[in-house]
């Protein structure tokens, strides 16, 4: 699954044949005001390809019109929408998706994904999910928050595989197993919260890596995570921050130090776990 890291325009291919864009911008808790449409404008004028948004940030809308503002082509721009916990069953995620293409006004999305894995409904969710598929109302499917058990048990019953699985990924969650059966499945691994709420920054090895190639934390915590062959998408609203993010394909990190990295595995999260989530 490991494809060749080379510029912000680059992307990797899910199993499908549909390139994914492997740098995006995330915009949860991005205000649905001008904060997001501004942010999402800026992003895509950078060069940023992968927009990444849920109906529970209550944000589509102005995801939708900082897509019209940049003037890129709709066909140019992948846009990942995500199905909350209180819309999941069969009928209602399919007027979820239509819901969420209606506030973001588009006629299809690149990619949407089961937000959580709830218990007695993500197997009638994924059903819809692929439908939609089916329909070619969506170009991709995934899942998101899905640990190896919530996976094998979808398995059993779906007739597609996830193409993505969108996981909270940093130094201090790496998940290899879980990593490792995803490749084994052909399923894109995707990086949510890659800086861990802002708590990777005060980590003195990162602050050691840093200094060693002479970056930013953010732009080591971000180069390995492309290195890893995992899809990423920080969250920002600041423009300078976006260009510091992307500037991630001049440098290199050594084996070492990506051993090192993936080494630091505490199993801790800043979010909630799959399996013990507040549904």
């Amino acid at each position: 699954m490991q494809q060749k890291i080379t510029d912000i325009s680059g992307s990797f291919t899910l199993h499908n044949g549909v390139n994914m864009p492997y740098l995006g911008l995330g915009t949860y808790q991005a205000e649905n005001d001008r904060e997001v449409v501004n942010a999402v404008r800026e992003a895509l004028r950078i060069g940023y390809r992968h927009i990444d948004t849920a109906s529970i940030y209550q944000n589509e809308e102005g995801v939708g019109q900082g897509i019209r503002e940049s003037g890129v082509p709709r066909e140019s721009v992948f846009v990942t929408s995500k199905v909350w916990n209180s819309e999941q069953g069969y009928e209602s995620t399919l007027r979820s998706f239509q819901d969420s293409l209606d506030r973001l006004q588009l006629n299809y999305l690149d990619l949407f994904l089961v937000h959580w894995p709830v218990k007695g409904k993500y197997r009638d969710t994924w059903r819809a999910l692929e439908r939609l598929y089916q329909e070619k109302k969506v170009r991709a499917i995934g899942v998101s928050n899905f640990l190896r058990h919530h996976l094998e048990d979808l398995l059993q019953e779906a007739t597609i595989v996830p193409m993505v699985n969108q996981m909270e990924f940093h130094p201090y969650l790496v998940q290899q197993e879980l990593i490792d059966f995803c490749v084994a499945h052909r399923i894109q691994y995707e990086a949510w919260s890659p800086f861990m709420v802002g708590k990777v920054f005060e980590l003195d090895f990162c602050k050691d890596l840093a200094e060693k190639y002479g970056r930013s934390i953010a732009q080591i915590i971000l180069r390995w995570n492309l290195q890893k062959g995992v899809a990423t998408i920080p969250k920002t609203v600041h423009r300078e921050r976006m260009i510091s993010n992307a500037a991630v394909f001049d440098f290199e990190l050594t084996t070492d130090d990506m051993a090192f990295l993936d080494g630091q595995d505490r199993n801790e999260r800043t979010g909630a776990h799959p399996d013990h989530f507040d549904f």
